[in-house]
């Protein structure tokens, strides 16, 4: 059974949804976006999440101190990178949490990328997404069967193809944000389609 992530996430009222019907990731965007959050309204966020439930940062080319601090305070348990983080970076995040923090690493799909790469990479997951919160599918035949890390599928995921989408290709998660929202706002009623939808 896939697991299930809700991203951006922006407010208390958010919390008290995810709460109610329990996805298993839920993401906070530290990133320049129309989702971005504080640390401040993180934090109460968070004091007020399910513990069941993982909370994942989103960062883009972040200071890894900040990541540090934002995990260290409890804020975030993973860490969900989107802009050109290398190896390096990976392996400093890695070894200044004492390789506890879990790190997503988001790849931009097209033609030309070769996730054969990303195999022996350090990062525990990677996401597969047609770019930043595009809220659009991308080519899905791209996806190697032979994917070695497990992997999180994102972009245009919706209630009505994402039993197809975890039928077809297996992923490790789904990863959903703009489709559970109404005029900019995570909505209940399309988030309780997709739990439904992906939980039976």
């Amino acid at each position: 059974m896939a697991k299930i992530k809700i991203c951006g996430l922006k407010r208390l009222e958010d919390i008290e949804i995810v709460n109610k019907y329990k996805p298993d990731y839920i993401g906070f965007v530290f990133a320049d976006s129309k989702r971005k959050v504080t640390s401040d309204l993180a934090f109460k966020m968070k004091k007020n999440l399910d513990s069941s439930i993982k909370s994942v940062g989103v960062f883009v080319d972040e200071d890894i101190d900040v990541i540090i601090k934002l995990y260290d305070e409890g804020i975030i348990d993973i860490a969900q990178l989107h802009g050109l983080e290398n190896e390096e970076y990976i392996k400093k995040l890695k070894q200044k949490s004492n390789y506890k923090l879990e790190i997503i690493n988001a790849i931009e799909m097209s033609d030309e990328k070769d996730l054969k790469e990303y195999d022996n990479s350090l990062a525990d997951y990677l996401l597969l997404d047609s770019g930043k919160g595009s809220g659009k599918t991308f080519d899905w035949r791209l996806i190697r069967k032979d994917l070695k890390k497990e992997f999180f599928l994102a972009g245009g995921l919706n209630s009505k193809n994402i039993s197809k989408a975890i039928e077809e290709f297996n992923p490790y998660a789904v990863d959903l944000s703009s489709s559970v929202e109404t005029d900019g706002y995570k909505d209940e009623l399309k988030i309780k389609e997709v739990m439904e939808e992906v939980d039976g």
